[in-house]
């Protein structure tokens, strides 16, 4: 990419400030025309979470449904098995507090001889 003159990079701001509508001009004004750079860079995507194990939430998601077996699952539970791979992720207390109470439950069940 050629490296553009500070004068070829004022008349560019200018053509690109005078093509918009008035009302979005406006909006630069109020908040500076100086300040503003209709030439900066995308900025980065945001970083892609995972959980302490470096998983994503599609990785655990698909390691999980993989691990039980069967590839048969109604829509409703894989619904509930992505949001909790997605609240644990972000560690969500809500999900935090459903993810240890499964496990004290099926502690419970085992103890009592139910399963």
């Amino acid at each position: 990419m050629t490296k553009i003159s500070p004068e070829e990079e004022q008349e560019r701001k200018k053509a690109i400030f005078e093509s918009m509508s008035p009302r979005r001009q406006q909006h630069i004004l109020k908040k500076g025309y100086d300040e503003w750079n209709p030439f900066q860079e995308p900025k980065d995507p945001i970083d892609i979470r995972k959980d302490k194990t470096k998983r994503t939430t599609q990785e655990l998601f698909r390691a999980f449904l993989q691990s039980r077996g069967t590839g048969e699952y109604s829509n409703a539970y894989g619904s509930g098995v992505f949001e909790m791979c997605h609240g644990i992720i972000n560690d969500d207390d809500k999900y935090r507090g459903m993810l240890e109470f499964s496990v004290w439950y099926q502690e419970l069940l085992k103890q009592e001889g139910h399963e």
